[in-house]
Parts: structure tokens; sequence; C-alpha cells
């Protein structure tokens, strides 16, 4: 039995995206997990269309999408955004990596 659960979204990535006017541009922010960086995987996160086939997560009439080679790296992940001294960004905190880089975009799992 399955019991992964699809990535939250906070309120606060869904008030940026809002914010940035995503949804006004018929924009969604896509996370993807891709092969490479320092630690195995990477996150690609960007502004992109909704595709068939995506998991569409909504919120304050903002949508955020994930696709489906990339649900199973994201099950139960939180995705955020976080202001800090060094930027503020998209972040995914994510329980299935078994660790991560400093840089917050690679994990191993």
């Amino acid at each position: 039995m399955d019991l992964s659960l699809p990535p939250q979204v906070t309120q606060r990535a869904y008030e940026r995206l809002a914010e940035i006017g995503a949804g006004d541009q018929g924009k969604a922010l896509r996370v993807a997990v891709e092969g490479g960086g320092c630690s195995g995987f990477q996150y690609q996160i960007e502004l992109d269309t909704p595709a068939d086939g995506d998991l569409v997560l909504e919120g304050e009439g903002q949508k955020v999408v994930v696709d489906e080679v990339s649900l199973p790296f994201l099950s139960n992940a939180v995705i955020d955004f976080t202001e800090e001294l060094i930027g503020a960004r998209f972040t995914v905190q994510n329980p299935n990596a078994a660790s991560s880089c400093g840089c917050g975009v690679s994990f191993s799992m």
C-alpha cells in the first residue's frame, strides 16, 4: 500500500506567485527533479505553462505543477518561499532526501 502524498504548497509560496503575477500571465510554478547536481539530484524551479499529465496544486488563484516523473521524488515535500539575507527564493523541504547540498538545490536519496 502506497501512503505517499502529493507535495504541499505553503500559503507564502502562493502569495509570492500572486505578487509576481504568475497566474495573470497563464504561468505556474513548475517544480521538477532532475539527475545531476553535487548530490545526485537537483531541483528545477521555474515559471512554466502547465502541461498534460502534470499534477496541479492550486491556491490563491495560483498554480504549482509537478510532472509525473518528478512526483515520486517530491512525495510529502513542502514547497515554500523564503526570504533570507542571501536572497529570496522558492524552496523545497523534502523528507525523502537522505542528504542535501549547502546550495539547497541538490540532494541525494
